[in-house]
């Protein structure tokens, strides 16, 4: 397909060097002699969010800018080039990883890693703006996959705060990698940023999340996987819950989910992302107070993980397992006020039916939130341990779990186990 030679103007490719897409929209719908109104009329909104939306230097709807171009035009490399953080100065001359000291870099990756941990989640959350601000150097450090793989361990642990260390380092090394345009690379930085939304989620960072979210999306969009843009769409579907847009979630979710089931669900992978893709759907319809829609996607999740494997195998983008989509049953049950059915559906449910830490203790929290619903202190008390032993940051990093733990020491401070657990939550990382 040819290229309009007006994208190939001194205007349009001084907008995509200096990152504003916003300014590529403007340019389109004036090449199209096209009125505020008239684009506003096309996608459905005002001449006013248009015009925001074309001086704003800061993307705030990824998806309407996505919208936008392809109204007007804007060829598809060009949109992406807008979209990519600026470069580092540095970058090309630090890739080459061939210094007399490259067999110190891990070893002192580690310490640096360890002593930045330590500093306390606002200093980590700097860097992580850093990053997102201005990409840094690549590390040099060796194979995106392996780094990625030990940062999903970090996640799976629980372990916050290191993984918030490594975010930086992660961000560079993906977007490095990613600069050979090929399809493949493309998605692993995807998956960089997806699993940067997962954490900053995690510890209530929503702001953070959202712009993590944005570029997974973008870059999965790239990349031509349906699996990788099920995992983008995924997580932002979840800071979008969170900012109350259940709407919007579900709306994305949905979009996701049919692209994952037109491959056929061939595979265990497919299926396995079929079957997330309902959960998430489930769970943020409860959210929303949609009960019907809520139990039915429930179901339909537990069909579709009926072939999976009660284990998913290592390294699996989606681990979703039967024993995961009855966990995600509590959580349904708990989100539409019914802590009855909640605590019914996870009542067999063991820790060993778990892969990670961090599932692990997810049971834990989820039956947590059900006993607290129910006013059963001791109950919430003894889950919330379980889940603490299994994974401390668990409990420790989620506001909403912290806050429970705030509430039953304040509301049943003798009752057993509330002041052991309010010790653990409070001893310093």
């Amino acid at each position: 397909m040819s290229v309009d030679p007006f994208w190939n103007s001194s205007k349009a490719r001084e907008a995509a060097a200096q990152r504003r897409p916003g300014v590529l929209i403007r340019l389109g719908r004036e090449h199209q002699a096209w009125t505020l109104a008239v684009l506003g009329g096309r996608l459905g909104c005002s001449s006013a969010t248009v015009s925001r939306l074309e001086r704003r230097a800061r993307i705030v709807d990824l998806a309407l800018v996505h919208r936008a171009a392809l109204e007007v035009g804007v060829p598809r490399h060009i949109l992406v080039a807008s979209l990519a953080p600026p470069p580092t100065a540095a970058a090309a001359a630090t890739r080459v990883s061939a210094s007399p000291h490259a067999e110190e870099d891990p070893m002192r990756r580690r310490t640096l890693l360890t002593a930045t941990a330590a500093a306390g989640p606002t200093a980590l959350l700097a860097g992580v703006d850093q990053a997102l601000a201005h990409t840094p150097a690549p590390t040099g450090a060796g194979r995106l996959d392996a780094a990625l793989a030990a940062s999903r361990a970090l996640y799976d642990r629980g372990a916050h705060g290191q993984l918030l260390a490594a975010l930086p380092g992660l961000i560079a090394d993906g977007h490095a990698t990613a600069s050979s345009r090929q399809e493949l690379d493309q998605a692993r930085l995807s998956a960089v940023y997806s699993l940067a939304t997962a954490v900053l989620n995690k510890i209530g960072s929503y702001d953070r999340a959202r712009l993590t979210a944005d570029r997974a999306r973008t870059w999965a969009e790239v990349s031509g996987s349906p699996l990788t843009s099920a995992a983008a769409a995924r997580e932002l579907a979840i800071v979008l819950r969170h900012q109350d847009r259940s709407e919007e979630a579900q709306r994305l979710v949905t979009v996701a989910a049919s692209g994952v089931e037109a491959t056929g669900l061939r595979t265990d992978a497919s299926a396995s992302a079929y079957a997330q893709m309902l959960c998430t759907l489930a769970y943020t319809a409860a959210r929303a107070g949609q009960r019907a829609e809520a139990l039915a996607m429930t179901e339909e999740a537990r069909r579709a993980a009926r072939r999976l494997p009660s284990a998913a195998p290592v390294g699996r983008l989606f681990a979703i397992s039967p024993a995961a989509v009855d966990l995600y049953a509590v959580g349904v049950h708990w989100a539409l006020g019914d802590a009855g059915a909640a605590l019914e559906a996870g009542k067999n449910l063991r820790p060993g039916q778990f892969p990670t830490a961090e599932r692990k203790a997810r049971l834990g929290t989820d039956m947590a939130r059900a006993w607290w619903a129910w006013s059963r202190p001791e109950q919430a008390a003894r889950s919330l341990l379980d889940a603490y032993r299994a994974s401390p940051g668990e409990v420790r990093d989620r506001p909403a779990i912290h806050t429970i733990v705030v509430e039953l020491s304040q509301r049943h401070p003798r009752t057993e186990g509330v002041r052991e657990l309010r010790a653990a939550v409070t001893r310093p990382s």
